[in-house]
């Protein structure tokens, strides 16, 4: 993982974003606040194991299939599997290690 300073490159709204192998963050502190840091690392878990541009396939139309749920974009980013993983499990620092492959998938939505 390589952890970049990038703040034009995020963005606005947003704090951070995981590029497989790179984390851009928008602000030098964010690089020291263990839960962000964690949560990105999640997602570069989840891009790699589905070989990264399947993953960004994949998040792109579930946003989509949410935004036409929800009605709304940032209900409908907070409602993606993947950022529902990462979101519930980034406080836990140790999670990448016990975490199983696929995992995202119990964070599907059905309805």
């Amino acid at each position: 993982m390589f952890l970049i300073v990038a703040k034009y490159l995020i963005p606005k709204g947003y704090r951070g974003m995981a590029l497989f192998p790179f984390v851009l963050v928008k602000y030098d502190f964010d690089k020291t606040n263990g839960a962000f840091v964690n949560h990105e690392k999640i997602h570069l878990r989840q891009q790699l194991e589905m070989l990264v541009l399947p993953f960004f396939i994949w998040y792109v139309l579930e946003f989509l299939i949410r935004l036409i749920q929800y009605k709304n974009k940032d209900l409908a980013y907070r409602n993606i599997s993947f950022e529902r993983e990462a979101y519930t499990k980034e406080t836990d620092l140790n999670y990448l290690k016990k975490r199983s492959f696929f995992q995202f998938l119990h964070y599907i939505k059905l309805k």
